[in-house]
C-alpha cells in the first residue's frame, strides 16, 4: 500500500496501536446506518467491541487507517480467513468482554444486543470462495474524496499477497449510500444476503 508523501495530508497507512481510541469514536460516529449512533447506547464502546476492536488485536497488518490535519478520520478493519478469525475471537477476545458485561434480561435497549451478541456471536459462514470480510468507517470530513476506495484496494492488495481469492462484507441495508459505494467497486450479491467480490476486481 502507498502513503502519501511526507507533509501531505491525509494519508492512507497501517494501523499502530495508539489508533484504537480514536477507530472506536469513529465507530460510535458512523454506527447508525452510517449516521451518529452516540444516542443510541449507554456504553460508548460497546459498538466497537463487537465490530472494530478485535481486527487489529488479532491481525493489526490488516488493519489501515487515513490520517488527516485534525487526526485520525476512517478506518479499514479486516480479517484473511473469516472462520480462523471467528475461532480467535472464541478464544482470546470474547471470554474478557463476557465477564465485563454479563448477559441479563432482555431490558430491550441497543446495548442489551449488543451484549447478547458478544456472548452468542452468529459465525456466519462465509461464502464460498470470499473467505476474508472487512468493515470500513469514514467521518462525513473525508467522506465522497476516494478515500473509501484506497481503503477497500489496499486491503485487496494485503489479500492478493496472502492467496486470498475473495472478500465479502454485510450492509445494512438502510445504508443507501454504502450499497451504491459498493457497488461501484465491484461488490456483487453473495450468498445470505452478503456483498461478494474477487480480490482481483471485475474488469
Amino acid at each position: 500500500m502507498r502513503a502519501c508523501d511526507p507533509g501531505d495530508v491525509p494519508e492512507l497507512r497501517t494501523y499502530r496501536t495508539g489508533d484504537l481510541p480514536a477507530m472506536y469514536r469513529i465507530c460510535l460516529l458512523t454506527g447508525d446506518a452510517g449516521r451518529d449512533a452516540t444516542a443510541l447506547y449507554r456504553d460508548p464502546d460497546l459498538l466497537a467491541h463487537v465490530y472494530c476492536g478485535p481486527y487489529p488485536t488479532a491481525d493489526p497488518s490488516l488493519s489501515l487507517v487515513v490520517m488527516d490535519d485534525e487526526g485520525l478520520a476512517g478506518y479499514l478493519v479486516g480479517t484473511a480467513d473469516s472462520a480462523a478469525f471467528a475461532a480467535w475471537e472464541d478464544e482470546h477476545w470474547w471470554p474478557a468482554l463476557r465477564a465485563r458485561y454479563p448477559l441479563g434480561p432482555d431490558d430491550g435497549t441497543a446495548d442489551h444486543g449488543l451484549v447478547e451478541l458478544l456472548h452468542h456471536p452468529p459465525h456466519d459462514e462465509p461464502p464460498t470462495g470470499y473467505p476474508a470480510h472487512l468493515h470500513i468507517d469514514l467521518l462525513p470530513r473525508r467522506q465522497g474524496q476516494g478515500w473509501g476506495r484506497r481503503l477497500i484496494e489496499a486491503f485487496a492488495a494485503a489479500l492478493a499477497e496472502r492467496g486470498v481469492p475473495g472478500m465479502h462484507l454485510r450492509v445494512d441495508p438502510r445504508n443507501t449510500p454504502a450499497l451504491a459505494f459498493y457497488d461501484r467497486l465491484g461488490f456483487t450479491p453473495g450468498e445470505d444476503g452478503a456483498l461478494v467480490r474477487p480480490v482481483s476486481p471485475r474488469p
